[in-house]
């Protein structure tokens, strides 16, 4: 356990952030998700309505430090891939 001031509120402090940055990532799942259920439907326009919408929360994931911009790209690289294949 914490003994420090310092210490005892960078707990606290991890536990939210924790929280929030584990929200963002489920977002981030999720709008993948969308994109991948409209490339299987083999629906071109809605994947690539679906894609904009996921790039956008995927680098928005990256400017809060969630992902790394790495993970990002090759995330969207890939679904870009998919619908080009349509």
């Amino acid at each position: 356990m914490a003994n420090h001031k310092s210490a005892k509120s960078r707990i606290v402090r991890n536990n939210k952030r924790s929280i929030i940055n584990g929200a963002r990532r489920s977002r981030v799942r999720t709008f993948v998700k969308k994109v991948e259920a409209a490339i299987l439907s083999g629906n071109k326009e809605q994947a690539a309505e679906a894609f904009k919408v996921a790039e956008s929360e995927l680098m928005r994931a990256v400017r809060k430090g969630v992902y790394k911009m790495n993970t990002a790209a090759r995330t969207t690289s890939r679904l870009s891939k998919k619908i080009k294949a349509l």
